[in-house]
């Protein structure tokens, strides 16, 4: 990585975790990740979700038709692991390159997760065929028991659910996805070359007061849900490190206004506007610029084993005003809107575009 007074100039970095949506929500948002990232894994949360090769497909298309002219983004797709699904959709999907990777949600743990796994020895078959075959498992590691704490829930999950899965199924490529704790950081730097994460900046800037300072900011709710001081900190140092075993992924998750003020705000945060920004803020803060192209470019190939980008993405230290909001478009005659990570405030990168 070369670096001056000013200027970072790193390898195109790639997102590896994001909700595109779908509908006039995802022409909107597609460009903001296009704007930056050469590859993203697109998570398959859809309602109904991806399910099939053919659905997968299709949307892919959408996703091309929708992203802007001259841009070499790709999405790369996952497919949502069901309680029946069969292994032979597994097989033909990633075989034909249609699937990238399948998502498992434990059933009602995030948005649009109703449809997920239910019980995880219900689809062993699935695990011991995606091992068989080299495919990659991402996680949203949380267990939904009511009588679990919502701040315990990734702890928990790792130590009921992930490590039996770790030793059961050696050789699958597991990623954690979005992790929230020190108990994340710590097991995934101590288990195998198989099992790594992802951390998003919205977890690297807030802690769980965000979300009540002056009463509920339904903008900073988000699941796995921000945890104590003591988690963010351990995150910042985890993905500052240059610690192979952790990669960029946002997990940015856009939500019109009407599902975030409401009596039952969606989960999500919508950072794709200022991701790599918001990511270059963290490193520059913890005197680790020298290690964000690991994180952002680097590490997350390397694990996938895919080809790193030939291209270069410059960043700038110079003000950069994050909008309060962004349209979206209008209905009814009415300008819709989502409020992105950061609304409202100056972060001191931007990045440079031709």
């Amino acid at each position: 990585m070369k670096t001056s007074l000013i200027n970072i100039r790193i390898r195109q970095p790639d997102d590896w975790h994001l909700h595109l949506r779908d509908g006039s929500l995802m022409q909107a948002v597609v460009g903001q990740s296009a704007r930056v990232f050469r590859r993203a894994v697109v998570m398959p949360n859809l309602s109904p979700p991806i399910t099939s090769i053919e659905a997968a497909i299709n949307y892919k298309e959408k996703i091309n038709s929708a992203t802007p002219l001259g841009s070499s983004f790709e999405p790369l797709m996952t497919i949502y692991l069901t309680d029946d699904l069969s292994p032979n959709v597994l097989v033909n999907g990633y075989k034909q390159g249609v699937f990238f990777a399948a998502k498992l949600y434990p059933a009602n743990s995030t948005t649009n997760s109703s449809e997920g796994v239910s019980d995880l020895r219900l689809i062993y078959p699935l695990f011991e065929t995606m091992q068989q075959i080299g495919m990659p498992l991402l996680i949203h590691g949380e267990v939904t028991d009511p009588d679990v704490d919502i701040f315990d829930r990734e702890a928990i999950f790792i130590e009921r659910h992930l490590e039996p899965l770790l030793y059961n199924y050696p050789a699958l490529r597991i990623v954690l996805e979005h992790i929230t704790t020190e108990n994340a950081v710590q097991f995934v730097e101590n288990s195998s070359r198989n099992l790594a994460a992802t951390i998003t900046p919205h977890h690297l800037h807030i802690n769980r007061n965000a979300m009540f300072l002056g009463g509920f900011k339904s903008d900073f709710y988000c699941l796995p849900i921000a945890k104590r001081e003591r988690h963010r900190l351990a995150l910042r140092k985890a993905a500052t490190s240059g610690k192979p075993c952790f990669f960029l992924g946002t997990d940015s998750a856009p939500h019109l206004r009407a599902f975030k003020e409401t009596s039952c705000g969606c989960a999500g945060i919508f950072n794709a506007p200022v991701a790599l920004e918001s990511y270059a803020e963290v490193f520059d803060q913890e005197g680790s610029l020298d290690k964000l192209e690991s994180f952002a470019s680097l590490n997350g190939p390397n694990f996938y084993q895919v080809p790193i980008n030939p291209d270069f993405i410059t960043l700038t230290k110079k003000p950069n005003q994050v909008p309060s909001f962004i349209e979206v478009g209008t209905c009814e005659n009415k300008v819709e809107k989502i409020v992105p990570f950061h609304a409202g405030e100056i972060l001191n990168w931007s990045v440079l575009t031709d």
